[in-house]
């Protein structure tokens, strides 16, 4: 990386006006295919911005689905219609705040700061907003931080806002393994919920060890066929019929689809959580999904909770920046146990 100072309407002139990034210039399926390592400008910031020297990033089951703009929908939502706006895939960030904009007055140069950056986290160099930034939980570490932004906003929005648990409710998380998973069965026991996680037999006890009261491994036992009844059910990525999961809920129990993978371009799994929103109009139990909030309060709370040792990070595995490719494949082939860390 050439030494200079930064360009444009960057006050500071530590950071250098070069930078090895991930690009990403063309949507497609493999990463291998549509991302290369390049030598770029330093972002400028505008006048709320500021510029963060990253640590660390993540990869979430988002990120390939920004990476390939599928399905289609997500390019409508500003990612771009025929080709990527921001330089790479990656949103999560922690790292340090280098300059500030003349306008900054939430954080200064040298804070360590965590969140989301919408132009492309797989960099040394990111520029990102305020309001979706908040400071770094003295008790983590870069990589720790990193793994937070959307999976554990996702989650907790979940639980809190759409699913709206409450102490000694019974809690089924599907998926309870993955990103947003193991963030979520952390963040309802933090509401004093009754957790039963869903996941495969190899990351049982994964599960178990983050908190889970009860655990199933879902070779041995199908949630539908049982005779157990839970006040709440997050499906995070799971495909299970919408009747399968009202007959695991109570009457007026309340089902939160979180994700839902599929191969198809135009909607990708999202018809089942449209099913879901008309059929809640016809019946007892409450059926939806949601769109997560990018925003810094939230954050915040998240902040809190880590601090008080209430959530942590579980981080699988660490991969270079040079392997960004690979750790988005790793992540997309389900072999990820929580979360896979992108080392700046």
């Amino acid at each position: 990386m050439t030494s200079a100072a930064a360009h444009g309407s960057n006050p500071g002139d530590s950071a250098a006006s070069t930078m090895t990034a991930i690009v990403h210039e063309k949507y497609g399926t493999s990463p291998e295919e549509v991302l290369r390592v390049a030598e770029v400008a330093t972002p400028t910031i505008g006048d709320h911005e500021v510029l963060v020297r990253v640590g660390a990033s993540s990869v979430d089951r988002g990120t390939w689905h920004v990476m390939a703009g599928r399905p289609y929908p997500i390019r409508l939502a500003g990612f771009g219609l025929r080709e990527p706006k921001a330089l790479n895939p990656g949103r999560c960030v922690a790292g340090i705040v280098e300059a500030v904009g003349p306008d900054m007055s939430e954080f200064k140069p040298g804070d360590e700061v965590f969140g989301i950056s919408e132009g492309g986290a797989f960099a040394e160099y990111v520029a990102a907003r305020a309001n979706k930034l908040t400071l770094k939980p003295a008790n983590l570490s870069f990589e720790q931080a990193a793994a937070v932004p959307v999976s554990a906003l996702t989650a907790l929005q979940a639980v809190r806002d759409k699913a709206h648990v409450t102490p000694r409710q019974t809690v089924l998380i599907i998926g309870a393994s993955g990103g947003v998973g193991t963030f979520a069965v952390q963040i309802a026991k933090a509401f004093d919920a009754e957790v039963t996680g869903v996941s495969s037999p190899s990351k049982v006890d994964l599960v178990r060890s983050i908190g889970a009261d009860h655990v199933i491994d879902y070779t041995v036992e199908d949630i539908a066929d049982s005779e157990r009844r839970y006040d709440v059910i997050l499906d995070i990525g799971g495909n299970r019929r919408l009747s399968d999961l009202r007959r695991a809920l109570t009457h007026t129990g309340q089902l939160v689809i979180v994700g839902g993978e599929t191969d198809g371009r135009w909607l990708g799994g999202s018809d089942r959580q449209i099913r879901a929103i008309l059929l809640s109009k016809l019946v007892s139990q409450h059926l939806g999904t949601f769109i997560a909030s990018e925003n810094a309060a939230d954050l915040g709370t998240l902040r809190s909770l880590m601090e008080a040792g209430k959530l942590t990070p579980v981080i699988d595995r660490t991969f270079p920046l040079l392997e960004t490719a690979e750790a988005i494949r790793y992540v997309q082939e389900g072999y990820a146990r929580g979360k896979v860390v992108i080392a700046i």
